[in-house]
């Protein structure tokens, strides 16, 4: 097998000033977790972030994760998801790419894929309560369906913090991306998507939804429990944190995930 590349996953680091009651440090984790990703895979071409960057969407959160990544030896890959508030980003990275609407997505080539990041954070209007599913709004379909079509015949990889079909977990079932036929519709009539990464569940979960591979990767904080049943979407386990490690080659795909301790 010739390997082309390998790029890093790490997804919902919800992080936070100060460590919420009962809940693992989210900086000591992401520190961790960043140490032992660069030391095992010391030429990963870049860090995919899948969303839910910080907990609150606050100033202060991302602040404190700027100098994280910022002090890293490789290009960083920001998404948002449904913990994020697009504004607050922006105006604490706003070098992050994002398209013309502001949404923050961009397509990034690595070995010999079109590496295609979407932002699923759902508009809210003004007095509409807040919702943790996610969505795909019309402008955001035509800039994928644009990318796709712009990459041809390149194979692709889609990243997205929502899981455009379900998991098996009613609970994140009931908060997956909105839509998401509709978008399975669009990656089956390009027929140049190889693979989906998505976070928001906070357990490792494999699949694939009409011919399409899938992988849901853990979190690097609190993990969800085997509980497929219910309608809890905050309930969550201690279980070793992970990330995602993402191998390219001229033969497919290899998606691996290592779990990482915290001393």
């Amino acid at each position: 097998m010739a390997i082309s590349s390998r790029f890093l996953v790490f997804t919902d680091l919800h992080m936070t000033v100060t460590p919420r009651a009962g809940c693992p440090d989210p900086e000591s984790r992401l520190r961790a977790g960043l140490a032992h990703a660069l030391a095992s895979v010391p030429d990963a071409a870049a860090i995919l972030l899948t969303g839910d960057l910080t907990h609150w969407g606050d100033e202060a959160s991302y602040r404190k994760l700027k100098p994280l990544l910022d002090d890293l030896p490789i290009p960083v890959v920001p998404m948002l998801g449904n913990h994020d508030d697009r504004a607050v980003f922006r105006s604490v990275f706003p070098d992050a790419p994002a398209d013309p609407n502001g949404f923050v997505q961009q397509v990034r080539t690595i070995g010999s894929y079109r590496l295609v990041t979407l932002d699923t954070l759902l508009l809210r209007g003004e007095g509409e309560a807040r919702s943790h599913a996610g969505e795909l709004c019309a402008r955001r379909m035509a800039w994928l369906d644009a990318a796709l079509s712009e990459a041809g015949d390149m194979p692709c990889i889609l990243a997205l913090h929502h899981p455009p079909h379900r998991t098996g977990f009613e609970a994140m079932d009931s908060i997956m991306l909105r839509g998401g036929e509709a978008f399975h519709d669009l990656i089956e009539r390009h027929g140049n998507v190889r693979y989906l990464l998505c976070g928001h569940i906070h357990r490792t979960i494999s699949g694939v939804h009409r011919a399409t591979p899938w992988t849901v990767f853990k979190s690097t904080v609190g993990q969800m429990p085997l509980l497929f049943g219910g309608m809890d979407t905050s309930v969550e386990n201690d279980d070793p944190p992970a990330f995602g490690i993402v191998i390219l080659s001229d033969d497919g795909i290899l998606v691996h995930t290592e779990d990482f301790s915290v001393t």
